[in-house]
């Protein structure tokens, strides 16, 4: 016997078994055979630690398939703790729909996510939307996309503004707080309210994070317990240095990082 790996789950086969003979005893409906991260278009013989994928085109993996492979990724213990994790995101423009496409790409069990606005034509130059989505809410557009890309991912949306008075009623429950927004009075204003009303929980802002300037530049800064803020903290869209989607991925990447280095119990810093 040898052991080998299907669709991530360790397994033990006898030795000298083929692909295909695998495949039609375990799988007969995959018609997409991967070896090693290769397309396989031929039957081989199996050697001892190859990892098999068997795949049946357009059939969603359930939830417990999703789980196992998640879990293969991120080790169990690791995608335990992402899995049960709650986040909020206030503002669905180019960094809180980039912070939730990646979380949703990790597992994180739950999702609220708020915005008032809808898809504009502008917006596809750095956020996470298609053309065919122009004019829809975007809290409503992101998700359907983030069901697309993880349907298990349990989706809260809020399709209105964020003020001081709804603040803890919209992200009851959130373990990490993402602020998202564009513009800097709603930005204080979200900091204020949340630092001053869940201090216990923390915070990842974003500023400074226009044009094209250095990459390196965007940082994730502590700026007190449970308070960090991802940016150069210096550069503002400006005519000539406008919001592009290479550094406010940058930025959005950096606050989806920080926000799962805090449901691991580790700082961002």
């Amino acid at each position: 016997m040898i052991g080998i790996r299907l669709n991530e789950v360790p397994m033990r086969i006898e030795e000298g078994a083929t692909l295909r003979r695998l495949r039609d005893r375990l799988h007969p409906e995959a018609d997409l055979l991967i070896v090693n991260g290769f397309p396989v278009a031929e039957d081989r013989r199996l050697e001892p630690d190859d990892s098999v994928v068997m795949i049946q085109r357009g059939v969603i993996p359930t939830a417990d398939q999703l789980e196992t492979l998640m879990m293969a990724r991120h080790t169990p213990g690791v995608h335990a703790r992402v899995s049960r994790g709650r986040v909020g995101i206030a503002g669905a423009g180019g960094l809180g729909s980039g912070v939730a496409v990646a979380l949703a790409r990790v597992g994180v069990g739950q999702l609220v996510i708020a915005d008032f606005d809808v898809v504009e034509p502008s917006n596809l130059n750095r956020q996470q939307y298609f053309i065919d989505q122009i004019g829809m809410p975007k809290v409503e557009a992101l998700r359907d996309n983030l069901r697309r890309i993880n349907p298990y991912v349990e989706i809260e949306v809020f399709d209105g503004r964020i003020d001081a008075q709804n603040i803890l009623e919209v992200f009851d429950g959130v373990d990490v707080m993402v602020e998202a927004f564009d513009a800097p009075d709603q930005k204080a204003m979200l900091a204020a309210a949340h630092l001053r009303q869940s201090p216990r929980c923390p915070l990842v802002a974003a500023s400074g994070l226009a044009g094209h300037l250095a990459s390196n530049a965007i940082r994730t800064h502590r700026i007190r317990d449970n308070f960090y803020i991802v940016g150069d903290l210096e550069s503002a869209a400006e005519p000539g240095r406008g919001l592009m989607a290479p550094r406010v991925g940058i930025a959005a990447n950096h606050q989806a990082n920080a926000v799962l280095r805090l449901l691991l119990g580790e700082k961002p810093e």
